[in-house]
């Protein structure tokens, strides 16, 4: 029996270039709702930057790839960047011509811009700006995630001699850093006991590499049809694209709506 639903968004809830869900998905979280199921955004972007239809209808937020995760009555769990890894990051990127962003609880903030993380960012909507403050967020503050404009062949030069720290990405231009010791399928545990639910009664969606870990800690994890390679070999089961309202499709061939 199927308790608890996680979802992605880009690529996921929404095909990607999208600002809406279909009709059919709105039905299929309204009639999963309607049986009782508890209903979990599972993403990497910050609570700043979740599209509309996440701030109503939904039970829980999984934000930041898991590192802040909240319900309607507040914290659920809280795992920021340690400070020493965030300063290193800042510096190997720096050396590579990369800036940097961040993003507290309540803010986002770059030492610069470039066209991969200005695109990045453009992919939610959200305009990024550079901070004076930068430095000072870092020691004054929590810091959830750092992104960057980052290619596969920069991670090793980004991450040389880090600590605590670790890439989750889903987009080959840029790259989300998070606590070494975080990540979505974590952050789904935390969860699952807050609310006492067994993994066996828990699903997940996804379509990216950040996904991976959920859909195994998830008693039955599914890949979309648009997921990446990685993200099928470790699913449960595939079902349709975004495109192709793959989540309405599946719920409803497995009794689920």
């Amino acid at each position: 029996m199927i308790r608890i639903a996680f979802f992605d968004i880009d690529g996921t809830l929404l095909d990607f270039g999208s600002k809406s869900m279909t009709p059919r998905m709105e039905e299929t979280l309204s009639r999963l709702h309607d049986a009782g199921v508890l209903l979990c955004i599972a993403t990497g972007r910050a609570p700043l930057t979740l599209p509309w239809f996440a701030h109503s209808g939904f039970d829980i937020w999984m934000t930041f790839n898991g590192s802040w995760c909240f319900d309607r009555d507040g914290q659920i769990f809280s795992n920021p960047l340690p400070k020493d890894g965030i300063l290193k990051v800042v510096a190997n990127a720096a050396s590579i011509g990369r800036p940097v962003s961040l993003a507290t609880k309540d803010r986002f903030a770059a030492n610069g811009l470039d066209s991969d993380l200005l695109d990045y960012y453009g992919i939610s909507g959200f305009r990024l700006e550079v901070a004076d403050d930068f430095m000072d967020i870092i020691d004054k503050e929590d810091v959830y995630q750092l992104m960057m404009g980052c290619y596969p062949t920069e991670y090793d030069a980004v991450m040389d001699g880090v600590e605590g720290a670790r890439i989750a990405a889903w987009w080959d231009r840029a790259v989300d850093i998070i606590p070494s010791d975080g990540g979505k399928g974590r952050a789904l545990l935390h969860i699952l006991e807050r609310y006492g639910i067994d993994p066996d009664d828990a699903i997940a969606f996804g379509d990216g590499d950040n996904d991976i870990e959920m859909l195994k800690a998830a008693g039955t994890g599914i890949a979309m049809g648009n997921a990446s390679d990685a993200l099928r070999a470790a699913a449960d089961d595939v079902c349709r694209t975004a495109a192709e309202d793959g989540i309405y499709h599946y719920c409803l061939s497995h009794g689920l709506i």
